[in-house]
């Protein structure tokens, strides 16, 4: 083999590897470092500093006399950042990890931690996982390992953490998580944003329901005074409050106006829900009223 053949063998070995190690390990952009929202608990934002580049859902951070319990790990490829924005404010291990549900930007750096850790999420989460390729082969042990059905408590004392499922919405299997000990609701993608919901109707998410589960879900959890929604900043109980109370009137409205014969966009015209809540977007809410006639049609 000439030097010149051989220079151009290693070369493209160097550029197959190259890619094959990108897709194994993408490049991520800087995670911001942790926020401390109360006492031990802190959250990992979902965008970089300045909102300038998309990093996957708010990660909670809860700090115990046993070691860190983690809520969401944001999209692949953060696992290395995440444990290093943790020891940054703890030398404690990570002992848990829960997923509030099944989107990879909420479950794609489960493989970045050690495979002991326990994890944690609702039944209908796990097999809605199960069928994802980043949870196939080898990377099954990263699953939940622990699920449940209605309520889930771990830990206790200050310590304690109450799981809650209230029934479909954004998926099959959205948890709502509250640390008693400091009155902090975690709500996940429940309520990700002051915007229409995603509604993934793939994974069992339903818009008819997404109004009543809130209902649920704010009858159901008492004693709190901190919203943590699942890509916006925190808030506070009225907040949620006011979007069950959106989504109410998104879900009927996107009724009468399918009754009506109206299309979808006739629809959220119609409803002008940017003029009643004002703060509101409405970058989602076509593609919800879609999803949700979809629904109403049995699709």
């Amino acid at each position: 083999m000439t030097r010149a053949v051989m220079c151009a063998a290693l070369s493209a070995v160097a550029v197959v590897s190259t890619v094959i190690t990108a897709q194994q390990a993408p490049v991520r952009p800087p995670l911001p470092d942790a926020q401390k929202v109360k006492d031990n608990y802190y959250i990992i934002a979902s965008s970089t500093p300045g909102g300038t580049s998309f990093t996957g859902g708010n990660v909670g951070v809860f700090i115990t006399e046993r070691g860190v319990v983690v809520v969401d790990t944001k999209l692949s490829g953060y696992g290395d950042q995440l444990l290093a924005k943790i020891r940054a404010i703890t030398d404690k291990p990570v002992t848990t990890i829960i997923n509030t549900h099944t989107h990879g930007d909420h479950t794609g750096s489960n493989e970045g931690f050690p495979a002991t850790v326990d994890i944690v999420a609702h039944e209908n989460t796990k097999t809605n996982m199960a069928k994802m390729d980043a949870f196939k082969g080898d990377k099954a042990q990263f699953l939940p390992k622990r699920t449940y059905k209605d309520k889930l408590s771990i830990g206790s004392g200050k310590d304690q953490i109450d799981l809650y499922y209230f029934g479909a919405g954004h998926t099959s299997g959205d948890t709502f998580i509250v640390y008693p000990a400091i009155r902090v609701l975690q709500t996940g993608d429940m309520f990700p944003w002051k915007d229409a919901p995603l509604l993934d109707r793939a994974n069992g998410g339903s818009g008819v329901q997404f109004p009543k589960t809130l209902a649920k879900a704010i009858a159901g959890i008492r004693n709190v005074d901190t919203i943590v929604p699942g890509h916006s900043a925190v808030m506070a109980p009225k907040d949620l409050q006011e979007y069950q109370q959106f989504n109410a009137d998104l879900l009927a409205g996107a009724e009468a106006a399918k009754k009506a014969g109206k299309t979808s966009e006739e629809a959220v015209a119609a409803m002008n829900l940017v003029g009643k809540y004002p703060g509101y977007r409405s970058d989602r809410q076509k593609a919800a009223v879609d999803a949700i006639y979809a629904e109403l049609d049995g699709k």
